[in-house]
């Protein structure tokens, strides 16, 4: 895997940095693996785009969704990168805020697949991952080593473009900030979330206590947290490998 020296990355509003570089005004937009949708309502509060569908595959987190004040131009989906509800060539921008290397190892291949199927000819693929580096990870992976996955994530990135399904157009290194109160909040974030079962030991959840609490303040904790994007782009005339 690509890494990018963290020491060296920007920080950077990566919401900001999509609408600075993504064709949005007008645009049919796919966000998969949106979360809490936080992203999806920024982008869709700027007016530009036609359409945002947001996916979840995780269940309770894709309710919780559904629960909150609806937006006129945004709808959710519960679905998965690897089998898109959508017909083929209906989008012009897809966005993956962190959440390819979530996709099942196996089905990684698959997903790229079905990113080309859905976008239009020349449509764009936005795809962000977290680098392995930096304090932060360093916390998590004390209970959740994400090393192989993102790897793996990468590869997958990388054999769509060897296949020609996807075009790479250009590369961003940057860091987002992390910021928590206190450890209670981090552990209802990073541990107690819908999407992942993580089973601490005692000794292992009081190592990750005192890892975050040497960098706690009187303002809390604060992570610089190294991130990459591939920017692809599907060719304007291609017939799509199955």
């Amino acid at each position: 895997m690509k890494i990018a020296d963290p020491s060296q990355n920007s920080l950077c509003n990566e919401v900001k940095l999509v609408l600075s570089e993504l064709p949005f005004a007008g645009a049919r937009v796919l966000e998969l693996g949106c979360g809490k949708a936080e992203k999806t309502r920024k982008l869709a509060e700027t007016g530009r785009v036609m359409e945002i569908i947001a996916l979840e595959v995780d269940a309770i987190q894709h309710a919780c969704n559904l629960a909150a004040p609806t937006m006129p131009n945004v709808r959710f989906a519960h679905g998965g990168a690897e089998a898109i509800p959508s017909e083929d060539g209906y989008f012009d921008i897809v966005l993956m805020f962190k959440s390819l290397h979530h996709v099942p190892v196996a089905q990684m291949d698959q997903a790229l697949r079905e990113i080309s199927r859905v976008l239009k000819p020349g449509g764009v693929a936005w795809i962000s991952e977290p680098v392995y580096a930096g304090d932060f990870n360093d916390i998590l992976r004390l209970f959740h080593d994400e090393n192989e996955v993102r790897e793996k994530a990468f590869a997958a990135i990388c054999n769509a473009v060897a296949s020609g399904c996807l075009a790479s157009e250009r590369q961003f290194f940057f860091n987002t900030r992390s910021q928590f109160d206190d450890f209670e909040q981090f552990d209802e974030r990073m541990i107690r979330v819908t999407h992942s079962s993580h089973q601490l030991s005692p000794e292992v959840y009081q190592d990750v206590r005192e890892r975050f609490a040497a960098h706690l303040g009187p303002a809390g904790a604060t992570f610089l947290t190294p991130q990459r994007v591939d920017l692809l782009r599907k060719p304007a005339d291609t017939t799509l490998p199955r």
